[in-house]
Protein backbone atom coordinates (compact mmCIF):
# COMPACT_ATOMS: atom_id res chain seq x y z
CA UNK A 1 0.00 0.00 0.00
CA UNK A 2 2.92 2.45 0.92
CA UNK A 3 4.72 1.95 -2.45
CA UNK A 4 0.95 2.60 -4.12
CA UNK A 5 0.55 6.07 -2.46
CA UNK A 6 4.12 6.99 -2.87
CA UNK A 7 4.09 6.21 -6.45
CA UNK A 8 0.52 7.85 -6.48
CA UNK A 9 2.00 11.38 -4.68
CA UNK A 10 4.73 11.29 -7.85
CA UNK A 11 2.20 10.79 -10.34
CA UNK A 12 0.29 14.03 -8.75
CA UNK A 13 3.35 16.14 -8.69
CA UNK A 14 4.02 15.44 -11.95
CA UNK A 15 1.03 16.01 -13.26
CA UNK A 16 0.96 19.37 -11.10
CA UNK A 17 4.37 20.35 -12.60
CA UNK A 18 3.81 19.37 -16.05
CA UNK A 19 0.18 21.26 -16.72
CA UNK A 20 1.31 24.65 -14.56
CA UNK A 21 -0.50 23.92 -11.57
CA UNK A 22 1.64 26.53 -9.18
CA UNK A 23 1.43 29.13 -6.77
CA UNK A 24 3.00 31.75 -8.92
CA UNK A 25 1.48 30.59 -11.54
CA UNK A 26 -1.42 31.13 -9.16
CA UNK A 27 -2.99 28.43 -10.93
CA UNK A 28 -5.13 25.38 -8.84
CA UNK A 29 -6.92 22.26 -9.75
CA UNK A 30 -9.77 20.80 -7.92
CA UNK A 31 -9.51 17.06 -6.25
CA UNK A 32 -12.10 15.80 -8.56
CA UNK A 33 -10.52 16.90 -11.96
CA UNK A 34 -7.21 15.29 -10.44
CA UNK A 35 -8.86 12.39 -9.49
CA UNK A 36 -9.98 11.84 -13.08
CA UNK A 37 -6.59 12.71 -14.73
CA UNK A 38 -5.05 10.40 -12.53
CA UNK A 39 -7.65 7.65 -12.69
CA UNK A 40 -7.49 6.73 -8.86
CA UNK A 41 -9.75 6.07 -6.42
CA UNK A 42 -10.76 9.05 -3.63
CA UNK A 43 -8.76 6.95 -0.52
CA UNK A 44 -5.59 7.31 -3.20
CA UNK A 45 -5.77 10.04 -4.03
CA UNK A 46 -6.13 11.86 -0.07
CA UNK A 47 -3.02 9.43 1.03
CA UNK A 48 -1.01 10.87 -1.59
CA UNK A 49 -1.96 14.21 -1.25
CA UNK A 50 -1.49 14.15 2.47
CA UNK A 51 1.93 12.48 1.47
CA UNK A 52 2.83 15.62 -0.73
CA UNK A 53 1.19 17.79 2.40
CA UNK A 54 3.33 16.80 4.82
CA UNK A 55 6.86 17.27 2.59
CA UNK A 56 5.54 20.92 2.30
CA UNK A 57 5.49 20.03 -1.68
CA UNK A 58 1.65 21.14 -2.37
CA UNK A 59 -0.74 23.81 -1.28
CA UNK A 60 -4.53 23.12 -0.87
CA UNK A 61 -7.08 24.98 -0.29
CA UNK A 62 -10.79 24.11 0.42
CA UNK A 63 -13.26 24.93 -1.76
CA UNK A 64 -17.39 24.53 -1.53
CA UNK A 65 -17.61 20.30 -1.89
CA UNK A 66 -13.88 19.97 -2.89
CA UNK A 67 -10.05 20.88 -2.65
CA UNK A 68 -7.72 22.97 -4.72
CA UNK A 69 -4.41 22.14 -5.61
CA UNK A 70 -1.08 23.32 -6.67
CA UNK A 71 2.60 23.23 -6.52
CA UNK A 72 4.39 25.28 -3.71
Amino acid sequence: MQNLIGTTAGQIWQYLSRNNYTLTAQKFITTTRLKTALGVSDRILHLALGWLSRENKIEIEAAENTFRVSLK
